[in-house]
């Protein structure tokens, strides 16, 4: 589970729905450990972003972006706060809201990548750095990202999608979904813990950091190399990968 977490957490084929249908293929019922498991995980793929943002001279890091990072954060924190227990009760585990939005959206990846019209004509020449954020710009892409509270949109999908719709290159907006993820996904294991009451036993603690140091290293090495990968190509092989899947767990699961 940890693996695929690390995985897919920052590609745009949603983490979050890779895991409950991971456990569906698993048998792992969806109590509300196992629930809390999928979200506590985060913090190891949180860990190997702020690690590379650290160890990575050229990338352009927190300090200098914090503003629009955080003015970015702020819709999906208002709205996860307010929406935890119909998310955690009603949308977490359910595998039919899963399949459908990894097959919406993947149709919708396909279509934005290849539309000629509106300000998702991503074939046109973006420019504009993370630093060249407006405010009304990050909250835009704030409120993309409040989307894939439902499980199967994508967190990635959403933000990197929302930033090259505000103009950011494909990189620049790559780069600022793996900076959101930081607040993001901490807000989202801290409010967790909270609810939960920190109340799991020995075992469960122990499950928890195998979980942690699994999504660490495999999120380190699927962040390096979709770094290279943005430059080269589009999103368009995850929108049909989203669609086969969709597709796979419809007809034969």
């Amino acid at each position: 589970m940890s693996i695929v977490e690390g995985i897919t957490e920052f590609l745009p084929i949603s983490s979050t729905g890779h895991l409950i249908l991971t456990a569906k293929l698993l048998s792992i019922p969806q109590t509300d450990f196992v629930k809390s498991f999928e979200i506590i995980i985060q913090l190891g793929a949180i860990a190997a972003v702020a690690a590379r943002v650290i160890v990575n001279s050229n990338s352009n890091s927190w300090k200098y972006h914090w503003k629009n990072i955080l003015i970015a954060f702020l819709p999906t924190g208002v709205l996860g706060l307010l929406l935890y227990k119909i998310v955690k009760t009603y949308l977490l585990g359910n595998t039919g809201v899963t399949i459908g939005a990894l097959l919406v959206g993947g149709i919708l990846i396909i279509l934005l990548e290849k539309s000629k019209f509106s300000i998702f004509n991503f074939q046109s020449s973006s420019k504009l750095s993370i630093d060249k954020l407006n405010t009304k710009q990050s909250l835009l892409i704030g409120l993309i990202q409040a989307v894939s509270m439902i499980p199967g949109v994508s967190r990635a999908m959403a933000t990197i999608f929302g930033g090259m719709g505000v103009g950011l290159t494909r990189a620049e907006a790559t780069e600022f979904s793996f900076l959101l993820a930081i607040p993001t996904m901490a807000a989202a294991t801290g409010l967790d813990l909270l609810k939960s009451g920190w109340s799991f036993t020995g075992s469960e603690w122990g499950i928890l950091m195998i979980g942690f140091f699994g999504a660490m290293i495999t999120a380190w090495i699927t962040v390096k190399w979709l770094v290279g990968y943005v430059q080269k190509h589009d999103f368009t092989a995850f929108g049909i990968y989203r669609i086969v899947l969709a597709l796979v767990f419809i007809l034969f699961v």
